[in-house]
């Protein structure tokens, strides 16, 4: 990739991620953006180098896909982290990793807020088995949970946070909030109600109300489940309030100055729509942003050569060998040749110093290395291999070229369009630093291959680390 292709404007601030990986102060690094960008590679490949410069470091995944574990040598991750082999820790560092269990941990909560017997009875409730499992929400705000289990040990360095691959990339900030007002919510206290109200009165008027809503809510989810959700309910009374006071500290965890956000796209116009929604409302919450990731970028070793300069040079091309082809079928049906072709004998000149001696007076034709040289004729009366003709060995030659041509050709086509994808990516890139001048930027060039080994993520860190002036000397 040459510095044409990836140089910003001028006014344009770069992304150090060295800087950001090595300041103790940075403590947590969140990689966000839209799904299929590369959140995963990037979080992974920061973790890597950022090991093998010296710190103690934990990637928390949340990719269902495992790549993580697979580009790690792990052969499985779980809610527990596991250090990574093949780091290299003369620094000092040392890596590991962990794939978010969502249900395990929202059974690691209950089991840590509730004694013995109100714990079982919230994890063997069916309702609470389906909220664990998939309640929307549950999956971003278990990997908050686990995020601040993390930093509340102590133990790491810096953690690093792949975000859940979510349709939205601002559900992750909306969902812990979600999740802790719907269990904090009005739907639930009124279902806690009948356990709160004392004496007979309030419980007798209270029972007129609540055998009306059951009544309705009966109908709408079923007499089962609202029993379930009830029962849910009344064992997790003494939980409720701590789920909306975790979301909050949380929410001042990603706020605070330790923390810095890193947005992932890819040079795509949706993609990076995505991430200025994204670039905004992390200004809108005060969270901290440290810059733009764009993934994937293409580049050219030949960019001095535009797509319309290359596809002028196929018509060229096309013209020219179009042009030799028909004035080599016009020779191949000179008399001339026909004459040769009936009076002397196959694969040899007549020896007479007509037109073919001519031709190989010089004796060029001696020296090829597939004709057997006539050393009594002296000249170009040698026997080519395959008992052509001097004459019409020359042919198969307009045909390589031909053939070359057509190489050639195809070559510049396939120039052509990568020129004109790098050209649309540096539009699409041009539009969001435009709208967004504040925000540092730094670009990873595409792999020829999927990464899947820590020296394809080393690889992807050292692109991740190139500052503008070294960016000409990766390909």
């Amino acid at each position: 990739m040459t510095s044409e292709d990836t140089t910003l404007d001028a006014s344009t601030p770069w992304l150090g991620v060295d800087a950001l990986i090595d300041d103790p102060r940075t403590r947590i690094v969140v990689c966000c953006g839209s799904g299929g960008v590369g959140k995963t590679t990037t979080a992974a490949a920061l973790g890597v180098r950022a090991a093998e410069r010296g710190r103690k470091v934990v990637v928390l995944t949340i990719d269902p896909a495992r790549r993580l574990a697979q580009s790690m040598g792990i052969s499985e991750l779980d809610n527990v982290p596991r250090q990574v082999k093949g780091v290299d820790e003369a620094a000092g560092g040392e890596l590991h990793a962990m794939m978010l269990d969502m249900k395990r941990t929202f059974d690691e909560i209950v089991e840590g807020h509730a004694d013995a017997d109100r714990a079982r009875a919230i994890l063997e409730n069916p309702f609470y088995e389906s909220l664990s499992a998939g309640f929307a929400g549950t999956q971003e705000y278990m990997a908050m949970e686990k995020l601040g289990q993390l930093r509340a040990t102590d133990e790491w360095d810096l953690i690093i946070v792949d975000t859940p691959p979510s349709r939205s990339a601002l559900d992750f900030l909306d969902a812990p909030k979600r999740l802790g007002s719907f269990l904090d919510g009005k739907f639930i206290r009124v279902l806690m109600a009948p356990a709160k109200v004392g004496g007979r009165a309030g419980m007798k008027f209270l029972n007129v109300g609540m055998s009306m809503m059951t009544g309705t809510l009966s109908k709408l989810m079923g007499g089962q489940l609202l029993r379930d959700v009830q029962t849910f309910v009344a064992a997790m009374d003494t939980m409720f309030g701590g789920f909306r006071t975790r979301a909050d500290a949380t929410y001042r965890l990603l706020q605070a100055p330790g923390t810095a956000f890193l947005v992932v796209a890819a040079p795509e116009r949706d993609a990076l729509r995505e991430a200025a929604y994204f670039v905004e409302r992390l200004a809108a919450e005060q969270m901290p942003l440290a810059g733009l990731v764009l993934n994937r970028v293409h580049g050219s070793g030949a960019a001095q050569l535009s797509a319309e300069r290359a596809l002028a040079a196929v018509e060229t091309l096309t013209d020219h060998t179009a042009e030799d082809t028909g004035a080599d079928t016009d020779r191949g049906a000179a008399p001339d040749d026909q004459h040769e072709t009936e009076t002397a004998p196959r694969g040899y000149s007549d020896g007479g110093g007509g037109p073919d001696d001519t031709d190989g007076a010089d004796g060029a034709e001696n020296l090829e290395p597939t004709g057997i040289v006539d050393l009594d004729g002296g000249n170009a009366g040698s026997r080519a291999a395959g008992d052509h003709s001097p004459g019409a060995a020359a042919r198969p030659t307009t045909r390589t070229s031909a053939s070359a041509a057509h190489l050639a050709a195809g070559l510049l086509r396939l120039h052509a369009e990568r020129m004109q994808v790098l050209a649309r990516e540096r539009r699409t890139r041009d539009r969001f630093t435009t709208l967004h001048p504040e925000v540092p930027v730094t670009e990873v060039a595409a792999l020829p291959g999927d990464v899947h080994d820590l020296a394809g993520l080393r690889a992807i860190g050292d692109r991740l680390a190139l500052g503008p002036a070294d960016s000409d000397t990766d390909s």
